[in-house]
């Protein structure tokens, strides 16, 4: 499957989108003006794709990314987890501070997906979205009860999509997800348009490299390189500079990984620029940022 040529034409141009988990509060608090700048800073950049999702600190991602936007963009959501409002809900919740009074439930079943889509479109406050990505499967799955949300995407969620994208409420679909075997999986079984893969094209971590993009380009499914930084070690180097532990998936960097960094770092005197470059082959590279930066486009984030 392919995407729609609006689409393809729209990554051609602008081929560095913005990542909108850091603008759900993710590891630390950010204000409604911060997320607007950001997000402001990015369009004056030239950036014209933004991502988002119901779990980016339980949709506060989605409604300050919808409150920002301007007239021509390429705008992506994603689906398989739903909000249920709870009063006592925590609100700090999976790595996101200071979250909205929801608790998540997966749900990757045909209604799961309409549910979440037509919510995450009242909070984004557009009546469709370029491309939906069911979100972590691959997370669901690993689960102990998982194997049935597998089940249910497969037979019913993704139906449901390519449903949805003939009816004109989505112009393409596909993953959103950090794991290749997962991707490699749901390509043996169904058609895809697109595939957002977090992490594993990366200068730190290339495991997509010799399987999945080759695969991707004989069944002509975009694929839309993000989190090239490792969520963090690959922006703040090695040793960061406020001395914390550098990041990687989430969490410490393994001691491989930091000392790869180590040699690459040791190999460039000036590299910046260099993690977005090295994947310059998909249709698009995505990027988180938490603040706007005068003379650039955003300040580092964990993406």
């Amino acid at each position: 499957m392919e995407l729609p040529p609006s689409l393809v034409e729209t990554f051609g141009r602008s081929p560095l989108g913005l990542g909108g988990a850091p603008l759900g509060n993710l590891f630390r608090r950010v204000s409604d003006a911060e997320a607007h700048a950001v997000v402001e800073r990015a369009w004056v950049g030239g950036v014209r794709y933004f991502d988002t999702a119901p779990h980016y600190g339980n949709g506060r991602s989605e409604t300050r990314i919808g409150s920002a936007l301007r007239d021509t963009y390429v705008l992506s959501t994603k689906v398989g987890r739903l909000l249920e409002p709870n009063s006592h809900a925590p609100r700090d919740q999976h790595g996101y501070v200071d979250v909205g009074a929801f608790v998540q439930r997966y749900d990757y079943t045909a209604d799961g997906v309409r549910q979440s889509l037509a919510e995450s479109c009242a909070r984004l406050g557009v009546e469709r979205v370029d491309l939906c990505l069911v979100h972590d499967i691959d997370v669901a799955r690993a689960r102990d009860d998982g194997v049935h949300h597998w089940r249910d995407m497969l037979d019913s969620g993704l139906p449901k999509l390519a449903q949805l994208r003939e009816e004109g409420l989505i112009g393409g679909y596909g993953l959103g997800v950090n794991r290749v075997d997962i991707c490699l999986e749901t390509l043996g079984h169904r058609d895809l348009d697109v595939i957002l893969l977090a992490g594993r094209y990366t200068l730190a971590d290339q495991t997509a490299l010799d399987t999945l993009l080759p695969e991707c380009v004989r069944r002509h499914v975009a694929v839309i390189a993000a989190a090239p930084f490792n969520s963090g070690i690959l922006a703040t180097g090695s040793r960061p500079a406020d001395g914390t532990v550098p990041l990687f998936d989430y969490g410490p960097a393994p001691q491989a990984v930091v000392e790869r960094v180590r040699f690459i770092e040791a190999l460039c005197e000036d590299c910046e620029g260099t993690a977005l470059r090295i994947a310059a082959d998909p249709a698009c590279v995505l990027a988180g940022a938490t603040y706007a930066r005068p003379g650039g486009i955003a300040g580092a984030a964990p993406g």
